[in-house]
């Protein structure tokens, strides 16, 4: 199965979780608003700003499908990228709407006591959104998504944030009204950290960058490969899921083309069995 075809199984989480998050967020904001609990509203709100980073992902993997073309030589794989960048910037807009709507609940001292019926809703979403959390990182294994990989995450992070939101109502319950709302601004926080997370990721891949440790196993590698006299450079960037490598290495003077070619297959069978990496352009030098 090549990589289109993993994006294309990789799609099924994406929708997995955008009707998981409409689901919540309708049912969610309902009890909230019903059963007065700012903290299960701004749970609501928090999946209501996944439901559009799931879109983004889902919007994503579509595009990184499409082969390369005349524009597009190295393919699409960075609109997986782009699309979380797009989600990063709404979670934010939402994360902080939530921080300041709950921090002036808290100072104006508007406190409610909210029913138990948002307690429960809350801890039943955390449940789901546990096994949509389960079903997304495994599905990401499988098809080597690493967009996918963060949605997942992004669900087990709405998991806790609705166990939060359970044990602030129901600190309500006891006398300790001003813990809802409390609740509600970790929430906001955590929907700001998340899109911060997201936003890093994603400028980091967008920017070129690598992982240096990645790096120095890659090099490692391929200086033990016969032949290889000594290995010069090796430069490494993302392109969705994909590591794209160029490598210059040093080998015998005396080589014709076809045995300095036959090190280079040998470099890129490694790479792709060890690390699985399917791009490499690797530039041979006469070693002196």
């Amino acid at each position: 199965m090549d990589h289109a075809d993993n994006l294309k199984r990789g799609e099924k989480g994406a929708w997995v979780s955008i009707f998981a998050y409409i689901i919540l967020s309708m049912a969610k904001l309902m009890v909230a608003f019903i059963g007065s609990s700012a903290a299960l509203r701004a749970d609501g709100l928090n999946n209501l700003t996944d439901v559009v980073a799931s879109i983004a992902v889902l919007i994503g993997l579509k595009i990184s499908r499409k082969p390369p073309d005349e524009d597009h030589h190295y393919g699409h794989y960075r609109a997986e990228t782009i699309a979380s960048l797009f989600a990063a910037f709404i979670m934010t807009m939402v994360g902080f709407q939530v921080i300041i709507d709950t921090f002036s609940k808290i100072m104006t001292q508007e406190m409610t006591d909210p029913d138990l019926m948002t307690a429960w809703t809350a801890l039943g979403g955390a449940i789901i959104m546990y096994f949509v959390y389960r079903y997304n990182k495994s599905l990401a294994a499988s098809v080597g998504s690493s967009s996918l990989y963060a949605a997942a995450q992004d669900n087990r992070s709405d998991a806790l944030v609705s166990i939060g939101a359970f044990i602030g109502i129901i600190g309500a319950q006891f006398g300790l009204f001003w813990l809802d709302p409390l609740a509600g601004l970790i929430v906001g926080i955590v929907i700001c950290k998340t899109a911060w997370d997201i936003f890093v990721d994603s400028t980091h891949t967008l920017t070129d960058g690598f992982d240096k440790k990645q790096i120095s196993r890659i090099t490692g590698s391929i200086a033990k490969v016969k032949g290889v006299k000594q290995v010069v450079d090796v430069k490494g960037r993302i392109h969705g899921n994909q590591e794209f490598i160029d490598v210059t290495i040093l080998v015998n003077p005396e080589l014709n083309v076809r045995e300095s070619h036959a090190i280079t297959e040998q470099i890129e069978s490694l790479l792709r069995k060890k690390y699985n990496i399917t791009y490499a352009q690797i530039h041979i030098e006469p070693y002196e």
